[in-house]
């Protein structure tokens, strides 16, 4: 799944002649251009969610380049910034890109070099505005998290679950591990009339020895050595409610016997009591391994089973519903702790390549873990040394590329490019030095 191309580019120049002809390039390779003579108008047509990049010149009368700068960041700190500067303007381009500015381009320069960093940029606003609708569909979407998405398979589970959820009928939902099998017993008990009262879960593996049957079905006062108080157990306290069975085939035997009783006559017996209580409960139970073996095997009782397998939902791994993954994991990182800095962590395309490519074997668990590691900067992003090492690099590059203009342009002659660069010539030598440029390499002849 890529991202959407993005064409747009909103160019700001107060020189006619040169936007015309800048502009007139742009839309030759294909770009889509708003051209503007004052930075005041461009800025009246730009918004938060601007579709593009924008390219102004450093130089101009009314608000010039740093200021139109700074109003955009303003307004999206996220929307890419060229600035256009004369040879001049180095050190005020490189402090502007401190400030934000995405790139600069000298006058004069090779479209080719302009054009490079618009694809860039172009696609650095694809990522940003795809992360933005991702957050807002998974804010909007109003559902049980493993339940977001649009393939086909998490639809289809969506209809059952609302043709099903104010039905009086048990299910039982089954899934590997992480796929969000509570999710779908809470979808199912909040879109019916038992949404009022009570959802009562319980991990069938994770009931303590000796205590099942009080913590499943309750007790009386005294009814054994340590009973000092009355115990109302879960299928009681789900009474009106929905009662969940997490892992059900981990339940043991004996207290299958107990829930079988319960699912067919509505009532339960807590110990020590003298009679059983009627219960209104609708049971949601879950299974993650292979109901066959476990029914082959005596794991679980062929007849609970049966009882409880009047409707089967089967809740998708993510391998078959990739194109959600994306939406998922925007969703889990808009809920995740983000490092001390706040920096709002971006799905990058090599992010977007992994979350596609890898077999999610813990599934949504698994992504959540991902997600968190990935918001707090252990995994997939860079760091704040790298970004800078990146703009010093950038700032690098570009001193390189007015170096090697001057020399071409002047023939290799060191004292015009002095002048020309109003630098002592001691600090061009160093500066040519460090790039590995050599004057009689540019000279004619």
């Amino acid at each position: 799944m890529e991202f959407p191309r993005l064409e747009t580019v909103a160019l700001i120049e107060d020189d006619d002649d040169f936007r015309s002809a800048l502009a007139e390039r742009m839309e030759v390779e294909g770009l889509t251009v708003r051209a503007y003579r004052k930075a005041e108008t461009a800025l009246a047509d730009i918004d938060a969610d601007f579709p593009g990049v924008v390219v102004t010149d450093l130089r101009m009368p009314g608000l010039d380049g740093r200021q139109t700068l700074s109003r955009l960041q303003a307004l999206d700190p996220a929307l890419p910034v060229i600035l256009i500067t004369g040879h001049g303007d180095v050190a005020e381009a490189v402090a502007a890109m401190r400030g934000g500015a995405y790139d600069f381009v000298a006058k004069p320069f090779a479209f080719e070099r302009l054009s490079e960093s618009l694809t860039r940029a172009l696609e650095k606003r694809a990522l940003v505005l795809d992360n933005r609708r991702l957050t807002a569909l998974s804010s909007e979407a109003g559902l049980e998290l493993p339940l977001l998405g649009d393939s086909p398979a998490i639809r289809s589970l969506r209809a059952t679950i609302a043709q099903i959820a104010d039905a009086r009928m048990d299910v039982l939902i089954e899934g590997e591990t992480g796929v969000g099998k509570e999710a779908v017993a809470r979808a199912l008990h909040n879109g019916g009339r038992r949404r009022p009262h009570p959802f009562v879960a319980v991990n069938c593996g994770a009931l303590p020895d000796g205590l099942i049957e009080s913590e499943l079905f309750g007790h009386e006062l005294g009814a054994f050595a340590g009973a000092l108080r009355r115990r109302v157990g879960h299928v009681e306290r789900a009474h009106n409610g929905s009662l969940f069975l997490d892992a059900v085939e981990t339940m043991p035997t004996a207290a299958q016997v107990k829930m079988l009783r319960v699912l067919e006559e509505r009532e339960v017996h807590p110990i020590g009591a003298s009679e059983p209580r009627a219960v209104d409960i609708r049971v949601l139970a879950s299974a993650t391994g292979d109901l066959d073996h476990a029914l082959s095997d005596g794991q679980l009782r062929e007849d609970l089973y049966y009882r409880l397998n009047v409707v089967r939902l089967r809740v998708p791994p993510l391998r078959e519903r990739r194109d959600d993954i994306p939406l998922l994991f925007a969703s889990l990182l808009a809920r995740a702790p983000i490092k001390a800095d706040g920096d709002t962590p971006i799905i990058t395309d090599d992010v977007r390549s992994r979350l596609l490519e890898h077999a999610w074997p813990g599934n949504i668990r698994e992504l959540s873990h991902f997600a968190q590691r990935f918001a707090l900067g252990l995994e997939g992003r860079e760091t704040a040394g790298e970004q800078e090492r990146g703009l010093v690099d950038r700032v690098a590059q570009f001193e390189k590329r007015i170096l090697k203009d001057t020399l071409e342009a002047l023939g290799g002659n060191v004292n015009d490019a002095i002048l020309q660069l109003k630098l002592p010539r001691k600090t061009l030598y160093d500066k040519l030095k460090r790039h590995n440029l050599k004057p009689g390499d540019f000279r004619n002849g």
